[in-house]
């Protein structure tokens, strides 16, 4: 019984993050790569690196990929969006090819969320829901509650998947804060 109860504390700690066993174990449930474009996409673009990590996360978990949709890379950036980005940044040379580099897709992205965190007047909930389903969706739905102030996410998003969107990417943001924040520069 003594061992039993030694080995559950053991396990227990070694999840909890204590430990090279529990560092393993995150890195599998809760990977960060790329934190150094992250901590510099994030400060140049005034947002926070947890919520950058979290969307990240979220589109792609970490893995270089193209979605049926035709979406590249670690945040997974249409090619729409990204000649959009490109076009109002002041982007020159851009080729959808870029998409793939780490660096030029997480500003990218980084660039499209403080974009929507504009378009919704900081309104985190909002430019999650936009960076997923999109802002003509977004504006309908609060059109739809009667304004900003009668938006609630659990109610007026009609997408399973984006209520879940925005609920997942919330959630991951603090725990990449609680796990990651010296290496994020929290």
């Amino acid at each position: 019984m003594l061992v039993a109860a030694a080995i559950g504390a053991a396990v227990a700690a070694a999840i909890g993050g204590l430990g090279p066993i529990g560092d393993a174990v995150r890195e599998i449930t809760l990977p960060l790569k790329h934190e150094d474009i992250i901590r510099q996409q994030s400060a140049e673009k005034g947002l926070d690196p947890a919520l950058v990590a979290a969307v990240i996360y979220e589109e792609s978990r970490f893995r270089d990929q193209t979605s049926h949709a035709g979406a590249r890379g670690l945040m997974q950036i249409t090619p729409d969006t990204a000649k959009f980005i490109a076009q109002d940044s002041g982007g020159t040379a851009f080729t959808q090819a870029d998409l793939a580099t780490p660096q030029v897709n997480i500003s990218y992205g980084a660039y499209y969320l403080r974009y929507l965190l504009r378009q919704y007047d900081g309104n985190e909930t909002l430019a999650i829901a936009a960076y997923n389903a999109g802002e003509t969706n977004v504006n309908r739905w609060i059109e739809e509650a009667g304004g900003v102030d009668g938006f609630d996410a659990s109610e007026d998003i009609p997408f399973p998947e984006t209520r879940h969107y925005v609920d997942n990417v919330k959630e991951r943001k603090g725990e990449y804060r609680d796990h990651y924040g010296s290496e994020l520069g929290l």
